[in-house]
């Protein structure tokens, strides 16, 4: 319809068909790992998996967890509840707006676990405390387990941690991806 009412370069057009042609694809793998994931776990423990959770949006929560402040985690953290709580944060993200015609700052939140944003940053201090609060090793908040995180970004001491307290090296992400799959080098199979 756009096409129609508005003159678009062809690079343009180009580019709204391969967005459109992604967002479809990404539809369809989406859905491909939905399905293979009913397949392997059954409806009763899915339901048991998933239990209410706080959210937060709070930058003194986010300012501890992003830079790996040992003594401010200790004291956000000091329950089960709090090692659980899902953490919220908004960036900007550029996105092609058809109607304006250019590309635009669209807000985009992002959902986590506080364990799997100290294993991705490889602060394995502060993974240890959030372990023994009672955190949930496999919790797949925002799509990945911290385990899928630390291997992605070869956070070899938060690996080895992780696997130790007894987190599953076979949990599925949203996309159908053991952490395995996001090895980056060959250090991160040790």
């Amino acid at each position: 319809m756009a096409e129609e009412t508005f003159p678009f370069t062809s690079s343009t057009l180009r580019s709204l068909r391969l967005q459109r042609e992604w967002l479809e694809w990404e539809d369809r793998r989406r859905a491909a790992a939905q399905q293979c994931r009913s397949q392997r776990c059954p409806p009763r423990s899915q339901a048991r998996l998933t239990r209410p959770r706080r959210s937060c949006r709070d930058p003194a929560v986010h300012n501890a967890l992003f830079s790996g402040d040992l003594q401010q985690i200790q004291a956000l953290f000091q329950d089960e509840d709090a090692a659980n709580m899902i953490v919220e944060t908004v960036s900007n993200q550029l996105a092609w707006s058809a109607e304006q015609g250019f590309w635009v700052l669209t807000p985009k939140a992002k959902h986590t676990a506080p364990l799997t944003i100290a294993a991705a940053r490889g602060y394995t201090n502060c993974a240890r405390y959030l372990i023994r609060q009672g955190a949930e090793l496999d919790a797949r908040v925002g799509g990945r387990a911290a385990l899928h995180e630390a291997c992605a970004r070869a956070q070899f001491d938060c690996v080895q941690l992780l696997v130790t307290f007894g987190a599953k090296v076979n949990v599925l992400s949203e996309e159908g991806t053991t952490p395995l799959h996001l090895c980056t080098v060959p250090e991160s199979l040790q």
